[in-house]
């Protein structure tokens, strides 16, 4: 009996570390370990992660890096985002609101992202962008405060974390050819 015959109900027996079983569960760890260590840097830094005027969200350094890890990072992130908010005191808006723009924002980077450095620095905008008027408009109905005002705290604190740490962070780990270990190149 051949190898590829081992269990008798299904063709080929995909056994530990078989190639779907193997993918699903790095893409499971990583969608894990990309909400775990967002929530805590937001938890962590919760001062400035959750401050009304300017929120400079150091764990948003991590969304560019969807532009290598893709869908997973990205629900990871969203994920991750939700639960952090639970400790915001802004409510379910706020889970769910900070939660979808994350994970859109990441999505959007991860389709717009690809090749070479413009194209990554133009997904990290895309992604400032869809979290500060996402986030920025309902957190200024929240705040009952001008949406121009709520808008620009948003707009400051996402080009410090997504634009300047999280592009550097994006682009080092390029350099160290982590995108082509990531696809199996």
């Amino acid at each position: 009996m051949s190898g590829a015959h081992l269990h008798p109900f299904r063709p080929i027996n995909p056994g530990v570390g078989g190639g779907i079983l193997k993918n699903d569960s790095r893409k499971i760890s990583l969608t894990a370990f990309f909400a775990a260590a967002y929530a805590a840097g937001v938890i962590l830094f919760a001062p400035i992660s959750f401050d009304p005027r300017f929120q400079i969200r150091v764990a948003d350094a991590l969304l560019p890096l969807s532009m290598i890890f893709g869908p997973p990072a990205a629900l990871g992130l969203g994920l991750g985002c939700s639960i952090a908010n639970l400790y915001s005191g802004y409510g379910i808006v706020d889970v769910v609101g900070g939660g979808a723009a994350n994970f859109t924002a990441c999505m959007l980077a991860w389709l717009i992202g690809g090749g070479n450095v413009k194209r990554r620095f133009l997904g990290c905008l895309v992604e400032t962008a869809t979290v500060t008027i996402i986030v920025g408009s309902y957190l200024s109905l929240i705040y009952e405060v001008p949406i121009e005002v709520s808008l620009i705290g948003l707009l400051v604190g996402s080009l410090i974390s997504i634009n300047i740490l999280g592009f550097a962070l994006l682009e080092a780990l390029y350099r160290r050819g982590i995108k082509e270990k990531y696809d199996g190149k």
